[in-house]
């Protein structure tokens, strides 16, 4: 009952330094009353110190709940919008039953770590799709790599231009991307061109857009089923994430 209480009280101030009377009109105490409960739980504290600890884990789970609960109710509200929108780079089995979805940065260094845990990932499971969606959030470099892979899938080169390029340099400039497409066969003046095309634009605007919707911080995110998986996590935490999408109903 004590962790209860003090729970409580955190979540309502009383055992902060301020003794406002309208924080103990929120709180629903009177002054004298609100004095009279944090000396109790001033006394319950000095004898028990774990008790505030176990409160506050108490809370930090409480908080993680919603948060996932809210983290599902955007997935669900995205749609099609997600998991089907036309044209989305893909990777592994298009027909896959499960699809993870990735929101990434070809710049970012936890994305490039978790290449090789995606290839292990699509080699272990060959009912698994991947859906990209590339975020350029970290500088110009991560804009010129992510319009650069978007234009090379209009000659069929996303993939491979996507792992030249993290693979590569963390500093994605037009040179080094010229540099990549030509080693790899890709006509280097059309996807130029192409890297300024309003449907690049338009694609990495709505890929901006869907991220802040699901509130998405930074990269890599997955979304797999209704969980959302933020950061490089191993192989074992997306495989989990995976074995749940096909048990589920």
């Amino acid at each position: 009952m004590t962790r209860i209480l003090i729970a409580a009280c955190l979540a309502a101030g009383l055992l902060g330094s301020s003794a406002e009377a309208q924080r103990s009109e929120v709180a629903g105490f009177t002054p004298a009353q609100r004095a009279e409960i944090v000396d109790i739980l001033r006394g319950a504290l000095k004898t028990d110190p774990s008790i505030l600890r176990d409160a506050i884990v108490a809370m930090q789970a409480d908080e993680a709940v919603r948060q996932e609960a809210s983290a599902r109710a955007a997935i669900a509200g995205a749609g099609d919008a997600l998991t089907r929108a036309p044209g989305d780079p893909t990777g592994g089995n298009p027909d896959g039953r499960v699809t993870i979805v990735e929101f990434y940065d070809v710049r970012c260094p936890y994305c490039r770590r978790m290449l090789s845990v995606e290839a292990d990932l699509l080699r272990r499971n060959a009912d698994v799709k991947m859906v990209y969606k590339d975020i350029p959030i970290l500088g110009p470099g991560s804009v010129i790599g992510a319009r650069a892979v978007l234009a090379a899938q209009k000659q069929g080169g996303y993939g491979p231009l996507r792992a030249a390029l993290m693979g590569g340099p963390a500093d994605v400039t037009t040179e080094s991307v010229k540099a990549a497409a030509e080693r790899l066969g890709l006509d280097w003046p059309r996807l130029e061109r192409d890297m300024d095309d309003p449907s690049v634009t338009a694609r990495i605007d709505a890929n901006l857009a869907l991220a802040r919707t699901l509130s998405i911080q930074g990269t890599p995110a997955y979304v797999i089923g209704g969980k959302m998986i933020p950061g490089a996590v191993d192989l074992s935490e997306l495989q989990t994430a995976v074995a749940g999408v096909r048990a589920a109903p």
